[in-house]
């Protein structure tokens, strides 16, 4: 299972931090979805193909010092569909997993409408919605769609009561159209990292089906696994792959 955190400049903590305590908590990965926090500072001002290797470099330390997968990711935070269809343009190709955070109708839309995007975060934010409308295209289209399970944990009172209301609808129209999703606690800093199993045991307090929650946090990786194919020099197509094959005798 893996957890999908912001890393520092964007959060509280390095990706090391994130690293080390995911893999003390029992997960198998996380994903860094703050740009430029895999990238070292040696890097500013280089090609595009110098800090994809940078970023490369830097996560497969990270996996070997940690004995965790480390996920070069990008969360996209624009104010509307036009700057998205922009910002996705350019970080596609450029990172492992790509994150739209929505929050408002046309967000919404965009990101569940454009195959590019892997992962629609925090659709119910501000005075976004989320209908059935939107969950048939992010069906249709591969689009996963965010359960925030950070204001569960960290919220109080009346902003706890309306998160827990937002994701029960949420859920009710993704699992009715059998559209893909993940599940985060979107930690800012280590130290709000909660391990696999307070995740589930916390949705399951407020309804939510434990395996349900346990497949969100596998999604993750099946992302992360599935884009890493498709940017490796071997593959063509779904089901096609570039290779040499021994013919029948």
């Amino acid at each position: 299972m893996y957890e999908a955190v912001h890393a520092h400049p964007d959060g509280d903590a390095t990706v090391a931090r994130h690293a080390a305590t995911a893999a003390r908590y029992g997960y198998d990965g996380v994903v860094v979805r703050t740009r430029g926090a895999l990238a070292p500072a040696g890097a500013v001002g280089g090609t595009p193909e110098e800090g994809d290797a940078d970023r490369s470099r830097e996560a497969t330390a990270l996996r070997e010092a940690y004995g965790i997968d480390v996920v070069d990711a990008v969360e996209i935070d624009v104010d509307d569909a036009t700057s998205a269809s922009g910002a996705v343009g350019n970080y596609r190709s450029a990172h492992t997993v790509v994150c739209l955070a929505g929050g408002d109708g046309g967000l919404n839309r965009f990101a569940v409408e454009e195959p590019r995007v892997d992962v629609l975060a925090r659709p119910m934010d501000g005075a976004g919605d989320f209908n059935h409308v939107l969950a048939k295209a992010a069906r249709d289209n591969g689009v996963h769609v965010e359960f925030d399970l950070g204001p569960l944990l960290r919220a109080t009172g009346g902003e706890r009561v309306r998160a827990l209301a937002d994701l029960r609808k949420l859920r009710e129209i993704v699992t009715h159209y059998d559209a893909p999703h993940v599940v985060s606690a979107n930690p800012r800093s280590h130290l709000s990292l909660r391990a696999p199993r307070e995740l589930v045991a916390a949705a399951e307090a407020v309804g939510f089906d434990p395996e349900w929650v346990r497949e969100g946090l596998r999604a993750w990786g099946e992302i992360a696994a599935r884009n890493r194919e498709r940017r490796s020099e071997a593959f063509i197509e779904p089901g096609v792959r570039r290779g040499r094959y021994e013919e029948d005798g």
